[in-house]
């Protein structure tokens, strides 16, 4: 049983699912970029980094404790059922890089050069599919109170991170990308900028009613500045 939305014009579809359960009625996809869970037992309470019990203070500096667990992350991530696929993106990989083949590693830069070893991690990485090369790209949209509070998952990638991705893997014009571990949908909106099509799943139900909204939301901004041309 999946609960399933449809744009108007057809091209991007959101199922909340286990996406194992429903990957083999898909379509032929071109490419898949997902964030997923990476089995780590995550703690998504970031305001222990911004002053704890001091609500004031968490909400000044963007810590957010009302997350709750990443669904799946409990366990260590399994990536086989995706490496078949001609294109690849999985973030997250130096958690389970031992079951990887050598690959592209992309990495996104989250930090100021000021800021490098200060606090957690400078960085993130994805292995992609085919070749052997280190690819970086700089994007700090998410790694500031402003970001933190926007987010609409923990684990939020940014838009444009996302779109780098699409392209780097070399999707086709028009082709279907599949985000397995959709979480708030980014590339979905990624997909909508870049014109390609989408099909994504989220297991838990309250963020893929929240990724409905947000693409129902891009959807209109897009009409929006479409008006104005």
């Amino acid at each position: 049983m999946s609960n399933e939305w449809t744009s108007p014009d057809g091209r991007i579809r959101l199922i909340n699912a286990d996406c194992l359960a429903v990957r083999d009625s898909l379509p032929a996809v071109d490419a898949v970029i997902t964030d997923p869970p990476y089995g780590m037992a995550h703690n998504t309470d970031s305001s222990r980094f911004s002053g704890g019990q001091h609500h004031h203070r968490a909400r000044q500096f963007g810590g957010r404790s009302d997350w709750g667990d990443v669904k799946g992350d409990d366990q260590p991530f399994d990536p086989s059922p995706w490496l078949e696929y001609k294109r690849v993106v999985l973030w997250g990989s130096n958690h389970f890089a031992a079951r990887l083949p050598v690959g592209t590693t992309l990495v996104w830069i989250k930090r100021m050069d000021g800021a490098f070893g200060s606090f957690l991690s400078d960085a993130e990485m994805a292995w992609m599919k085919g070749g052997h090369g280190v690819y970086c790209r700089r994007d700090l949209t998410m790694n500031h109170a402003t970001g933190t509070k926007k987010r609409l998952h923990p684990t939020q990638k940014p838009v444009g991170i996302m779109s780098w991705c699409i392209e780097k893997c070399k999707t086709p014009d028009d082709g279907l990308v599949f985000d397995p571990y959709a979480g708030s949908f980014t590339t979905a909106i990624a997909c909508i900028r870049t014109g390609r099509r989408f099909v994504g799943c989220e297991v838990d139900h309250k963020y893929w009613q929240r990724g409905i909204d947000r693409v129902k939301a891009e959807y209109a901004r897009t009409a929006m500045f479409a008006g104005e041309s």
